[in-house]
């Protein structure tokens, strides 16, 4: 690409370090898609199939009895020991395995069937619940709480419930518990799961007593301090949730300075990681409020989330029912669409992170979802993606490379003009538009395909980077997980040397390749006049291979596509219009 200033040199470093920032830091200017302002929500009755106070007469959400704190931080001890020390009812699905703490009636011991940490599949399974106690404590707590709780007796984390029949939690067969606090009411809590990884708990509360009394129902998801938290600005990882139309993104540093409260209906809260999600789900016509915090024990952090019921009234003689929705799980956006519209939660898609450009990533996930299951590889589905888009942007592509293969034919004419005017720069800046114009080319042309690729990048680049559909996901030959780098590295002949290498020379044979077709391609287009941008155009494949060494695979392989494609294109066109013109 020629440029009419005269100032080449100084154009081409700052056109590489912007694409190179472009690349790298992008998404800290575009984070997660932005709605409107969080509106006050007035405080809303629960479902009139359930008993409660009048409006006039319930106690504001704000006064709600407070959540517990959870255990004081303890020596560790491994999952095992806390697992075999306590009464546990067992969990097998199809998706997860398990055990619910009969104690307190809490999930706090799950793990992934279907996930493993290696791609070989020769690791461990993926554990997403911990009890406490244990190294990295991460469980959900269901319940009860009582404004009166000195003198009504409600379940907390010490509470034994009993359990009825079935001792081991299936698809098919839910599991029932009971408690009595001794003063006349009695708690039962039925607890089903689903093939994948929602859990549903329906709590009754059985009033024998003579007295009437108020109570709250309250679901809270604990965890300790998250020792791998990533650093990328495009993912986001921490405490989530979609409240009052607006997605709720807290970092973890942001609630130790203080907790963060929301009075809502409906919606959802809970923590993501890059892959997993942890999602309390409450009735979505219920006003709650939710609340995420932090408290310190023993120099550990605790993070919570957590939401609180209106208050229920329960008379004498009757009884209360709630049911809660629980997700623990993998974040597979068709699961997540699917729930959705099952329970009617708004934007649950959003737990994937799909950014700022989610209108572009979405689709584009899609499409290549949608592809893989014909294809059966969702490298094939990438390579397919590509010869689509460059189908639909082959007319505006085609004007761009013919403006380029004319450029390249006036390259004498251009370096005439600049030979006749080195001492005028302006006069031949002025030389070289008027031959631009009695031409009919356009010398910024070439930067056209360019602009058309970079927001497929980035939205590829996400998909690959955030969607659990591409964890692991093969290609061919040495590339196991396309989301992940290319494991080869020329450094060490492709592990023909018995040695490891650094990662940062971690170059392997994909990056290598999409640099030569880089390379390849620039040869096509106009050399440039100035011999120092020559020589800077001469090291962009270098630089771009090495920066593209850490991306994921799949990015690679389909960055190189692409520039085959151009190349094939581009070259037709070169010798159609030299054909045309009669030039070499």
């Amino acid at each position: 690409m020629q440029q009419p200033d005269g100032d080449n040199t100084k154009n081409m470093v700052i056109a590489m370090v912007l694409t190179l920032a472009v690349l790298v830091g992008w998404s800290v200017f575009f984070d997660a898609p932005k709605a409107p302002q969080e509106p006050q929500q007035a405080e809303q009755t629960v479902d009139g199939s359930k008993p409660t106070l009048p409006a006039t007469n319930r106690p504001a959400l704000g006064d709600a009895p407070a959540l517990p704190n959870g255990a004081g931080i303890v020596p560790p001890k491994t999952v095992k020991e806390v697992i075999e020390s306590t009464a546990r009812l067992q969990i097998d699905t199809p998706s997860l395995s398990g055990s619910i703490r009969l104690k307190g009636g809490r999930l706090d011991d799950l793990t992934f069937k279907k996930y493993n940490e290696k791609v070989d599949k020769t690791g461990k399974n993926i554990t997403l619940l911990s009890p406490d106690q244990t190294e990295q404590p991460y469980f959900a707590d269901f319940g009860w709480l009582s404004s009166a709780s000195s003198i009504i007796k409600v379940p907390d984390a010490d509470t034994l419930w009993q359990a009825e029949g079935n001792a081991v939690l299936t698809v098919d067969r839910p599991v029932r518990l009971t408690w009595e606090n001794g003063q006349g009411l009695t708690f039962e809590r039925v607890i089903s799961v689903d093939e994948d990884y929602l859990f549903t708990v329906k709590d009754q509360v059985r009033n024998a007593s003579a007295q009437d009394v108020s109570l709250y129902a309250y679901a809270m998801i604990t965890r300790d301090e998250v020792k791998e938290v990533s650093s990328f600005f495009i993912l986001f990882e921490g405490p989530i949730g979609y409240l009052g139309d607006k997605l709720i993104e807290h970092k973890y540093d942001d609630l130790n300075e203080g907790q963060k409260t929301h009075n809502v209906t409906g919606g959802w809260a809970g923590f993501t990681d890059k892959y997993w999600l942890t999602a309390l789900i409450p009735p979505q016509d219920m006003a709650s409020k939710v609340t995420y915090r932090h408290v310190m024990n023993a120099s550990k952090h605790r993070y919570f989330t957590d939401y609180i019921s209106p208050a229920f009234a329960l008379k004498a003689g009757q009884s209360i029912n709630f049911t809660n929705h629980f997700y623990a799980g993998a974040k597979v956006l068709a699961l997540l669409d699917s729930y959705e519209e099952k329970l009617g939660i708004k934007h649950f898609d959003l737990a994937v992170d799909f950014g700022w450009f989610y209108f572009l990533t979405k689709p584009i996930f899609h499409v290549l979802t949608y592809t893989k299951d014909y294809l059966g590889n969702f490298g094939l589905a990438i390579l397919l993606l590509t010869v689509v888009l460059k189908l639909l942007f082959f007319p505006l592509a085609n004007k761009s490379y013919r403006s380029m293969a004319r450029m390249k034919q006036l390259q004498p004419k251009m370096a005439k003009l600049k030979e006749l005017h080195k001492d005028d720069k302006m006069a031949m800046n002025q030389a070289l538009m008027n031959l631009y114009k009695k031409e009919k080319v356009n010398p910024m042309a070439g930067c056209l395909p360019m602009i058309i690729q970079i927001p497929v990048f980035f939205a590829l680049y996400k998909v690959l980077f955030v969607s659990i559909e591409m964890r692991q996901a093969p290609f061919y030959g040495w590339i196991k997980d396309l989301s992940a780098p290319d494991p080869t590295s020329l450094f060490n002949l492709f592990g023909l040397l018995p040695y490891d290498v650094p990662s940062f020379l971690q170059i392997g044979a994909w990056p290598l390749i999409m640099g030569a077709t880089m390379f390849m391609q620039q040869r096509l287009n106009p050399a440039p006049t100035d011999p120092m941008q020559e020589k800077m155009f001469m090291l962009m494949p270098l630089i771009f291979t090495v920066m593209l060494a850490s991306f994921p695979a799949g990015l690679v392989i389909y960055w190189a596509w692409n520039n085959t494609l151009t190349i094939a294109q581009q070259w037709t066109i070169m010798r159609m219009e030299a054909k045309r013109t009669g030039s070499k």
